[in-house]
C-alpha cells in the first residue's frame, strides 16, 4: 500500500480523496495539504488523513511516499520540480504545465531523480477508450488518416472558483478542463502535431461562460484532425479515429462503435468503471514498479505542446508551426 499526500482539498481534490480512500488496494491518503485548514478539518477526520497548510510539511513526513497534486495549473511544473526532488513519486492533474518548456523541465525533473510521475488525464481510462485503443492498434482499420475530437460539460458553470477564471490559471477557455483530454487521446493515437489552427469565440463571460473553442491539426506523421470544445453545454464526449478500411468512436465513457468496409458496423457498450480510482491506482503500480505509467512522458509533452500551440493560435490568430 503506497502512503500519499494530497495536495489541494478543492472540488477536485476532494473528488480525488474520495474516489480512493478506503476503495483502493494499492494507495491511501495519509496527509492532506490545504490553505483552508478550518474548513477541512472535518473533511480530514471522516478520511483519515492529517492536514498541514504547506506542501513542504507533506514533503517533511516520513510517512509520505508520493505526492497527488490537485492544485492550480501555474503551480504544477514548480511543485512537480520541489516533489521529485524530495525523492518522492508525484502525481500531478491536468494540465502537466500550460507550456511545452515548463512540461519538459517537469519530466526531466522526475527522471533525474528516478521518480514516476503520473498526470490525471482519467479519459484515457474510460472503457471507451480503452476499446478505442485496442482496434486502432489491432490494425483493423488500416492507415490511420484522421481523428476527431469533442469534449463539452457544464462544470465550468456548476464549479466555478474565482482562480478558474483567470487566464494566467486557464488559458483557451475549455481548454484546461475538456478540450486538454482530448489533446491527449490525439498526442496517444497520432503523435506529436506539426500545426495547429484554432479560433475562440465567446457568447458571454464571467462565472457562467459560453465559449467555443475549436482547432484544425496536422500532425507529423501527415494525419490530420480537429477539435471542438464547447463551455457549458450539456456533457459530450467522443474522440473518433479514421482509417482507409474503417473507424472507431468512443462516445462518452462506456460506448465504442467500430465501422469496417462493406458496412459492418458493431457498438459496444462496456460497464462504466470509476476512472479517478484506475488511473490513481495505475500510479501506484508505477511508485511500487509494478507497471509503468500508462502516459508516456512523450505523450505528456506532445499533449501540452498542442496546448501551448492552440492557445497560441487563439491569441495571435494564425497557424502555429510546433
Amino acid at each position: 500500500m503506497i502512503n500519499a499526500a494530497i495536495v489541494g482539498l478543492g472540488w477536485w481534490g476532494k473528488s480525488i480523496a474520495d474516489a480512493v480512500q478506503g476503495k483502493s488496494r494499492k494507495l491511501r491518503f495519509v496527509h492532506g495539504v490545504t490553505q483552508e485548514l478550518d474548513a477541512a478539518r472535518e473533511y480530514a477526520k471522516t478520511k483519515g488523513f492529517r492536514l498541514s497548510a504547506t506542501l513542504d510539511a507533506a514533503l517533511a513526513d516520513p510517512e509520505v511516499q508520493a505526492v497527488v497534486l490537485a492544485t492550480p495549473h501555474s503551480l504544477h511544473c514548480s511543485q512537480v520540480m520541489q516533489v521529485a526532488a524530495a525523492g518522492k513519486a508525484v502525481f500531478c492533474e491536468k494540465p502537466l504545465s500550460l507550456t511545452r518548456a515548463d512540461a519538459e523541465r517537469a519530466v526531466a525533473a522526475c527522471r533525474q531523480a528516478g521518480m514516476p510521475l503520473g498526470v490525471g488525464q482519467n479519459k484515457r481510462f474510460w472503457p471507451s477508450c480503452t476499446e478505442l485503443r485496442r482496434v486502432v492498434a489491432s490494425g483493423a482499420l488500416g492507415r490511420i488518416m484522421h481523428v476527431e475530437g469533442h469534449y463539452s460539460n457544464e462544470h465550468s458553470s456548476k464549479f466555478f472558483a474565482p482562480w478558474r477564471d483567470l487566464p494566467s490559471e486557464t488559458p483557451g477557455a475549455g481548454m484546461t478542463g475538456t478540450g486538454i483530454h482530448i489533446l491527449d487521446a490525439f498526442a496517444n493515437v497520432a503523435g506529436p502535431a506539426e500545426s495547429i489552427t484554432a479560433q475562440f469565440i465567446s457568447h458571454r463571460e464571467g462565472a457562467d461562460p459560453r465559449d467555443t473553442v475549436s482547432a484544425l491539426f496536422r500532425f507529423k506523421n501527415g494525419i490530420s484532425g480537429f477539435l471542438g470544445a464547447v463551455r457549458a453545454s450539456p456533457l459530450y464526449f467522443r474522440v473518433h479515429v479514421f482509417g482507409d478500411e474503417g473507424s472507431v468512436e468512443a462516445l462518452d465513457e462506456t460506448r465504442a462503435i467500430i465501422r469496417l468496409r462493406g458496412g459492418k458496423t458493431e457498438v459496444k457498450d462496456f460497464p462504466k468503471i470509476d476512472s479517478v480510482l484506475a488511473e490513481i491506482d495505475a500510479f501506484a503500480d508505477a511508485v511500487a514498479g509494478t507497471a509503468p505509467y500508462p502516459i508516456t512522458t512523450d505523450e505528456m509533452v506532445n499533449t501540452i505542446a498542442s496546448f501551448e500551440a492552440v492557445i497560441r493560435s487563439i491569441a495571435e490568430g494564425k497557424s502555429i508551426r510546433l
